[in-house]
């Protein structure tokens, strides 16, 4: 079988499977595990986020989707060359992907019909769900299915570990504008004993405003900007130190607010979705779960 992965969360579930010598094709933001950088590159990024700010990104963003193009572009070439069986992509959001309906007219393209199969979750029993139908469309069911087990193993371990005191939390996905996380992010903070005071379980992200960050009188600040690692989390972090009210936030006041790898653990709704779960066990309550957490996890925004 032949297998193009359209988005990262599709390449790190194929690969948990042993499918990685089927793949084929994957995207430019494809970089786990480090053998998915050595596959044929089919979809690139129409803008350069690398060197911008988030409020620079923002605003590429909304030019680029109000001139009614798309953030992703398709190597109709390299995928016409790569002649996949199997199609794996998204409809979930079009600023993470590439556009679905591009896909159908690159898929038109080829010699001969591949399979397509488009994800969409919005928690993370859809994310092992997906991990099952990846597995039963690969004849990979029966290494999904224990790979689910060993995942939902490790979830129960965090739950039995929640405290009875469930403290505020707040899940800033995006800094310019600010944006409280949104879909799996408000369950894994429940799961791990904190309570989301902005996000709503299973709904997108959304647009929040300082005040309501400041209303929410938050215990734990988590910064997990999409696609940031934590270094860069941390740099452009900065500019909410000068908001109004910040050093009078809970947060604030008890060194508890943490900047989180949310490229690898938090935005990609894949098999990392759980390392992320048990990294803010260990940040909400670290009285019921050790720290033992690399620098590249986590680290505390003082």
């Amino acid at each position: 079988m032949r297998i193009c992965s359209l988005i990262p969360a599709a390449t790190e579930i194929a690969f948990a499977l042993g499918l990685g010598d089927a793949l084929v094709g994957v995207t430019h933001e494809c970089d786990y595990p480090p053998e998915a950088k050595q596959k044929p590159v089919v979809v690139r990024s129409m803008i350069d986020p690398a060197r911008m700010t988030s409020g620079e990104i923002d605003r590429e963003v909304a030019e680029v989707l109000q001139s009614g193009k798309g953030l992703y572009t398709i190597d109709e070439a390299a995928f016409i060359d790569a002649a996949p069986d199997l199609i794996l992509t998204q409809g979930l959001c079009d600023v993470c992907a590439l556009d679905y309906n591009e896909v159908v007219k690159a898929t038109a393209k080829l010699s001969r019909p591949p399979t397509s199969m488009s994800l969409n979750p919005h928690c993370l029993a859809d994310v092992l769900d997906d991990i099952r139908r990846i597995g039963a469309a690969t004849e990979r069911l029966s290494i999904a299915e224990k790979l689910v087990q060993g995942l939902q193993r490790r979830i129960d371990r965090v739950t039995d570990a929640r405290p009875v005191h469930r403290q505020r939390v707040v899940c800033l996905e995006w800094y310019e504008p600010l944006y409280a996380a949104g879909h799996w992010a408000p369950e894994m903070v429940e799961l791990a004993g904190g309570e989301d005071m902005l996000g709503c379980k299973g709904e997108p992200s959304s647009k929040v405003e300082w005040r309501d960050v400041v209303a929410a009188r938050p215990e734990v600040i988590l910064l997990m900007p999409c696609g940031f690692d934590v270094r860069r989390t941390v740099k452009e972090a900065t500019l909410l130190r000068r908001s109004e009210g910040w050093n009078d936030l809970p947060a604030v006041r008890a060194g508890k607010v943490f900047a989180v790898n949310g490229n690898a653990y938090f935005s990609r709704p894949g098999p990392r979705l759980i390392n992320g779960l048990e990294i803010l066990a260990q940040l909400i309550c670290p009285e019921k779960i050790a720290w033992s957490l690399s620098p590249a996890d986590a680290a505390r925004f003082n």
